[in-house]
């Protein structure tokens, strides 16, 4: 039954994204992207995702350089959220390359987790199904041989504290 409903929910029509063309200079991590503009390149955060550590040996490394495939050189559609900075000056939103949610893609082939934060949540709920079909299907970071046993922000915690 789960699974119908989310084959269901996910098949439904929507209006195209709204937003502004961006060339994607390079990649910096899972989830951070360096846009080339007028006024020089600006590090975007991608919103309702968090990427492995890239100390979190296979998932970092593989999550962004699966990121750099997709997206590094390429043109895509920069979509915002309700916020469009955070608090270190990076620009935050979702990016759309042919007509896909990236954050979606590297959501549902477990490479990163679904992780919205209010208020920016426009798309919550296609992340959180792209995640249950990921576990579903034992993919990347859900893979039960070699599985993401920290989340990102617990990892830094240990880090941290292991540092002192």
């Amino acid at each position: 039954m789960l699974l119908v409903c989310f084959l269901l929910t996910s098949c439904q029509l929507e209006t195209p994204p709204q937003g502004v063309k961006v060339k994607v200079a390079r990649v910096l991590s899972g989830q951070t992207l360096e846009i080339a503009n007028t006024t020089g390149p600006q590090k975007l955060r991608l919103l309702g995702i968090e990427a492995p550590d890239w100390r979190q040996e296979p998932h970092g490394p593989v999550a962004k350089e699966k990121l750099r495939q997709m997206v590094e050189g390429k043109l895509v559609l920069l979509q915002y959220d309700v916020e469009t900075q955070d608090g270190w000056g990076r620009q935050l939103g979702y990016i759309w390359l042919d007509g896909q949610l990236v954050q979606e893609v590297l959501v549902r082939d477990g490479y990163v987790l679904a992780a919205s934060r209010s208020p920016n949540t426009k798309h919550e709920q296609r992340l959180d199904y792209a995640q249950k079909s990921a576990r579903l299907q034992e993919l990347g970071i859900w893979n039960p041989q070699k599985p993401l046993r920290l989340t990102p922000a617990q990892f830094r915690r240990l880090d941290r504290r292991s540092n002192s």
